[in-house]
């Protein structure tokens, strides 16, 4: 139970439920299979564990872990045009007329209905963190639509979710142009050796280096005629790297196996003690890494009217 990515979510206010009415809350809205002829469905799962008993909720300590899963039938659009298409010259050609805009979206509305029953099925699954004492949710997503998509459907259940983006002070962009033009990070934190730097201009140009030493001739000549950095490959102290880019997004998260030892030691023989340790040890380095990471962002940004 390692996060592979992080959107950080503020609580304004104290989360208005415990994890027992978190529990009850989620239960009125389960993950469910689309019906014949539904296009998606939207529901909370239990992060661990299958089958009726296993909780929605899984508390660890303070932390308390949710997941959400979407199902969606797939009908590729290239399908339902040539489908559409077909339909339309056969009426053309029986009728001798010609179909007009109304008609033909009918039509396609039809076909739809009709291939939906043998559409493929994808599901995907979306996990957050609560950290109720530290006023924070973390979303396992590098998208922003999915972690709305988890946040709104707890606000639903639950009837409300106080909660916004993480801001901070200055502008990560500024932050890491300066980090790779000095050479020089935050403490704790090391610049590792894939970035992208784009042009502030309209329209400029874009450089995406990997392996690539950022303290290069190559790369401060980049810098120096204007670039900005909008994306970094960091570590912070021994236990993680990551790649961070200018909407604070934390991509491509890798726990170092120090602390994948120490979770696979802390979590017995049985799966389930294993996916609890990493995620407490994994939610236990968040607690002193996103301290960090803010402020070397400058600090937390509070916006006027909170």
């Amino acid at each position: 139970m390692w996060f592979k990515n992080l959107l950080i979510y503020r609580l304004t206010q104290d989360l208005p439920v415990d994890a027992e009415a978190l529990e009850t809350a989620l239960a009125t809205k389960l993950a469910r299979p689309c019906a014949s002829q539904e296009l998606t469905t939207y529901g909370f799962v239990a992060p661990f564990g299958k089958g009726e008993d296993a909780p929605l909720v899984h508390v660890s300590g303070d932390f308390l872990l949710i997941a959400a899963r979407k199902e969606e039938r797939i009908l590729p659009g290239s399908v339902v045009r040539d489908a559409v298409k077909e339909k339309v010259e056969e009426i053309e050609a029986e009728q001798m007329r010609k179909v007009y805009k109304k008609e033909r979206d009918q039509i396609k509305d039809e076909i739809i209905q009709a291939f939906l029953p043998r559409a493929f099925i994808r599901r995907s699954s979306t996990f957050a963190a609560v950290a109720p004492k530290q006023g924070l949710i973390l979303v396992n997503s590098a998208s922003p639509k999915r972690a709305e998509d988890l946040l709104s459907t707890l606000r639903e259940v639950i009837g409300t979710l106080p909660v916004r983006p993480l801001t901070v002070k200055m502008a990560p962009t500024a932050v890491m142009t300066d980090w790779v033009t000095t050479q020089k990070a935050a403490d704790d934190f090391y610049v590792l050796d894939e970035c992208e730097l784009r042009d502030t201009h309209e329209d400029g140009g874009i450089v995406r280096c990997k392996r690539q030493d950022l303290t290069s001739e190559e790369i401060q000549l980049h810098l120096s005629t204007g670039k900005v950095v909008t994306q970094l490959s960091l570590a912070w102290q021994d236990k993680l790297s990551f790649m961070l880019d200018d909407k604070m997004t934390v991509k491509r998260l890798k726990f170092e196996d120090l602390l994948q030892d120490q979770a696979e030691q802390d979590g017995g023989d049985e799966a389930l003690g294993q996916l609890d340790a990493s995620f407490t040890l994994m939610m236990l380095t968040f607690g002193d890494f996103l301290p960090a990471l803010v402020e070397a962002l400058g600090g937390e940004e509070t916006p006027q009217g909170i």
